[in-house]
């Protein structure tokens, strides 16, 4: 049996999972082989890395709003990102990392909506299983799903309620990214629950968000619907900020949404242009130990480019909301753009200006032949502790094109 056989056999028997994306290949049947103790250095960078950032929700929390426009987020926002509804700030987040030298530094967190879930969580071990290594994410989906289903149970509490919750997975049903990852953490969550694409949901203004049986929903398991979009959704009858209603009920304790509305206050890009800036300052809100830690993981961040420029440095510029690569762009040390996504979905948002790092290459099979491309390390966090992690791999610039290439350890 050729290679393309051997991966078309193997993708056929896993239920609910999109090996191919836009048409072409995704979901890579190879694995990058790492030493044991490289997990440790991940998940040790993913903890130290998870708590700067989780450490900053306090002060984010307590600064003005004139602030918080400054790092991008909204007017019509503001009033509702410094809930703190759950424990968890967010329950599901993930780092973006890349190897530097022998540690990691992160590029971004999406503490909103990560996706890359059932890939790391479930197909991982898959693979890792065929090719007789070593799973460095065993038992992390047990782990998984005790966060799931705490995080609904915990988000239920919030609202004083008596009866049996009813719980909604929702994204949009077009995509079947989004549809089949909502779908995994709904079987994960393993209750009584109903899958609802986003389009089918009807809010009452004041009173509740309605499923399509009419029952009012207790909590709404959003994982891939972002605030920043939600807050833009109308009703395109009517043109009412459907967005904002929803957000309404969420702050009136009539609806509880996981990932929770604290997880949003991370999703600014800016968070880390405000980490760098108190650690140059050398600033006492964090201790010796953390300045050493973002000294070592993290990368200068600014919203302005002059500091690059001025000292002829290559940089990055990003949306400070974003995803996918989408809008990111590239530029040398003097200053001139030498790469960029062709998308710009999101050109209207305020830009970061970020340090260029290199991303490791590799070779890898598809069933094209051989390849070589730049690898970026993506490692989740479940209530702000490390878990699953593995890579993407394609251009310099990781966008949704990039192939989902899972990670083992030899024996």
């Amino acid at each position: 049996m050729d290679f393309e056989q051997k991966r078309k056999e193997f993708y056929k028997g896993i239920p609910n999972y999109w090996d191919k994306m836009y048409g072409q290949e995704y979901s890579l049947y190879d694995a990058y082989i790492i030493a044991q103790d490289e997990s440790t250095k991940i998940r040790t960078a993913a903890k130290r890395i998870g708590h700067i950032f989780f450490k900053l929700c306090e002060l984010l929390r307590n600064v003005d709003d004139e602030t918080l426009i400054q790092m991008g987020f909204e007017e019509e926002v503001l009033k509702y990102i410094k809930i703190k509804s759950i424990s968890a700030e967010s329950v599901i987040s993930r780092l973006d990392l890349v190897k530097v030298k022998n540690t990691y530094k992160v590029m971004e967190i999406n503490s909103d909506t990560p996706t890359f879930i059932k890939e790391l969580f479930y197909i991982n071990g898959l693979i890792t299983d065929t090719f007789n290594l070593n799973n460095p994410n065993d038992g992390e989906e047990v782990v998984l799903q005790q966060a799931v289903r705490s995080a609904v149970i915990e988000s239920y509490e919030t609202l004083n309620k008596e009866a049996a919750p009813n719980v909604i997975f929702t994204s949009h049903g077009e995509s079947e990214e989004d549809t089949y990852t909502v779908k995994y953490l709904q079987e994960l969550w393993g209750y009584p629950s109903k899958y609802v694409p986003l389009e089918e949901l009807r809010i009452i203004e004041g009173e509740g968000l309605v499923d399509t049986d009419g029952d009012f929903i207790d909590v709404l398991y959003r994982q891939t619907f972002p605030i920043e979009n939600l807050i833009l959704d109308e009703d395109p009858e009517t043109k009412e900020k459907v967005g904002l209603q929803l957000l309404d009920l969420v702050r009136d304790k009539k609806l509880a949404i996981v990932n929770p509305l604290s997880a949003f206050l991370l999703q600014t890009k800016a968070v880390q242009a405000v980490i760098w800036g108190l650690h140059e300052q050398e600033h006492p809100f964090f201790t010796e130990e953390e300045h050493g830690w973002i000294n070592e993981h993290f990368l200068a961040t600014y919203l302005e480019n002059d500091v690059f420029v001025s000292n002829n440095m290559k940089y990055v510029k990003k949306p400070c909301f974003g995803r996918e690569g989408d809008t990111v762009e590239i530029y040398d040390n003097n200053g001139k753009k030498i790469m960029e996504d062709k998308n710009k979905s999101y050109s209207d948002y305020l830009a970061v200006y970020q340090e260029y790092i290199d991303l490791p290459k590799t070779t890898f099979k598809t069933e094209d032949g051989e390849k070589e491309g730049h690898i970026m390390l993506g490692c989740f966090l479940l209530n702000g502790e490390p878990s699953a992690f593995g890579y993407r791999v394609g251009n310099r610039i990781t966008d949704n094109l990039s192939y989902f290439l899972p990670v083992g350890v030899q024996p």
